[in-house]
């Protein structure tokens, strides 16, 4: 008997859509254009490409690229040929690449030399000490195990000068052209949806990265997903987050795979070229974070466009601070929806719907997505809270990840004998079926006894003119175990004095959820998908702070 939802591969979607969208534009990037039909025409080459290689079924594929199409059609052409797909984040740098690829066993590195102002070339170089001095004639025949990866068997680069020690993705292309298209089709047949298709690793703000591990079940997630968005092939998608994040991953070229919708790819976020692009592709669907939607609410009251044809995109609410961004989006540019999910559970655990009210948009994060289960538990007990209640969120599901790539003792205590994933972020559960994320748990702070959440704080703190962005931590105190510092970059043209900052809080908020020490900073450090890494600012105010005072 079929299954009521049979089961497909990720690879084989751009056939597939070819097949149904033909000539329709699928994707623009830099004034380049192609239809669907020649878009699966350039994921046939590179899956080719990776045949002429040597890349195997099972063999892990790093991609260290920027967002550029060959990206997705190297994404689309592993996963054809039944390999595994390691997207990595460009904001890796020589250590932090170095225990990634060891760690993913990954066999094909696929880079570039260049990321905007960023030299990967050389971090390449730093990596493999050889690179670079290798015989001509001989550029793919490097040592590998000599330079301490004992699994990689080459290094590709795309779109960059010849270097000894490497395989140009130009010369792989053109002896794919070789490879018989049997041959191709033989190694698609023989891919099963339950393989392991990805290998998403964790921001690693804390501790060292994981591999989160998934099949191709993401076929049918953004199938309900795009249901619930009402996303047609009408539709025109802005794609500036990074391809190497789930969130950019599933909404950009998935999500236009699965529905026809035609795609909009920038390099990078920039609210300038963002806005331009929606006035001129007449886009339909835009996704982001709070950080990104307060830029582009910036930059449209800098300089207005046309943004009419903007139908709906993702902005994630619940926390304190999201709402009224939230609201000012809904207001000027867009009727957003909200959403949970993280790389463990993919990005639609939770959704709201067209029709959600707007408080149920802006201060939510929206409803059980079909498939999900969710669940919120006292940390302490495990019991499960009565609607209202703040606990641990819980999901289980069949997007739940087979776990993180060699690390089991980290899948033991993430996911549950019953298939509990173990999320670490506090929730609650509305009446109304409706979850409201309130933040990571590490991040709450516990003052004299008081939960304080950092995130109402910094909500208040945005109210004060001069202060464009903030970010509170704990730092240690004696007497109240810990009390908050808030790191504040002030608007541009302001002054701001640490007095001031305490000042506007005092009589305002509870005494105890009132900032200790103001620190000013001229950036954030931000995560590649827009998330501030609160850990490190935490990391910062134990070396650099002096005792609170009383």
């Amino acid at each position: 008997m079929n299954e009521w939802f049979p089961k497909r591969t990720l690879g084989s979607l751009p056939a597939e859509a070819a097949a149904q969208y033909g000539d329709r534009e699928a994707l623009c990037c830099n004034g380049r254009r192609c239809s669907f039909r020649q878009f699966s025409a350039d994921v046939d080459r590179a899956a080719r490409a990776l045949l002429a290689l040597g890349v195997q079924r099972g063999d892990k594929v790093s991609l260290w690229l920027p967002n550029r199409p060959e990206w997705l059609h190297l994404m689309f052409g592993i996963l054809k040929v039944g390999a595994v797909l390691v997207p990595l984040n460009t904001r890796l740098r020589s250590a932090d690449l170095q225990y990634v690829l060891k760690q993913s066993n990954t066999s094909t590195l696929i880079a570039t030399d260049r990321f905007g102002p960023s030299d990967a070339l050389s971090i390449l170089q730093e990596l493999f000490p050889d690179l670079g001095r290798a015989a001509r004639g001989h550029e793919s025949r490097l040592d590998w195990p000599a330079q301490g990866y004992p699994d990689l068997a080459r290094l590709v680069l795309v779109g960059a000068p010849p270097v000894a020690g490497t395989s140009a993705w130009s010369g792989a292309l053109a002896a794919g052209e070789r490879i018989g298209e049997s041959a191709l089709a033989e190694r698609a047949a023989a891919v099963s949806p339950d393989d392991l298709a990805l290998i998403l690793y964790t921001s690693g703000t804390t501790g060292f990265p994981k591999g989160v591990m998934h099949a191709h079940a993401m076929v049918r997630n953004m199938t309900d997903h795009a249901s619930r968005m009402g996303v047609t092939r009408s539709d025109v998608i802005l794609m500036y987050l990074p391809l190497f994040h789930v969130f950019g991953f599933t909404e950009g070229p998935l999500i236009s795979m699965l529905t026809g919708a035609r795609q909009v790819l920038t390099e990078t976020f920039s609210a300038e070229e963002a806005l331009d692009l929606v006035a001129a592709e007449r886009v339909t669907l835009m996704h982001g974070f709070d950080t990104h939607f307060k830029d582009l609410l910036e930059e449209q009251e800098r300089r207005p466009r046309d943004v009419v044809s903007l139908r709906t995109g993702l902005c994630a609410a619940g926390m304190h601070n999201s709402t009224p961004i939230a609201v000012r989006t809904n207001r000027t540019l867009l009727r957003t929806m909200t959403a949970f999910g993280m790389s463990e559970c993919s990005v639609g655990a939770c959704l709201s719907f067209l029709d959600s009210s707007a408080e149920q948009r802006c201060e939510t994060s929206g409803y059980p997505a079909p498939g999900y289960e969710l669940r919120v538990v006292d940390p302490e007990t495990g019991s499960v809270q009565p609607p209202g209640v703040p606990g641990e969120l819980l999901v289980r599901g069949y997007m739940v990840m087979q776990g993180y790539y060699r690390k089991p003792e980290e899948t033991a205590r993430a996911v549950d004998a019953e298939g509990w994933l173990h999320t670490g972020d506090m929730a609650l559960l509305r009446p109304d079926g409706y979850l409201r994320f309130m933040g990571r748990y590490k991040d709450m702070l516990k003052v004299g006894g008081e939960n304080v959440d950092p995130m109402e704080v910094e909500a208040f703190l945005l109210g004060h003119p001069a202060i464009q962005q903030v970010a509170i931590v704990a730092y240690p105190d004696a007497r109240l175990n810990e009390v908050g510092v808030a790191f504040v970059l002030p608007r541009p043209g302001f002054k701001l004095a640490e007095a001031e900052v305490l000042a506007f809080c005092k009589g305002k908020i509870a005494s105890f959820k009132i900032p200790r020490r103001a620190v000013f900073v001229e950036e954030l450090p931000m995560t590649s998908s827009g998330k501030i890494q609160k850990a490190k600012l935490r990391d910062w105010a134990k070396e650099n702070l002096e005792p609170a005072p009383p």
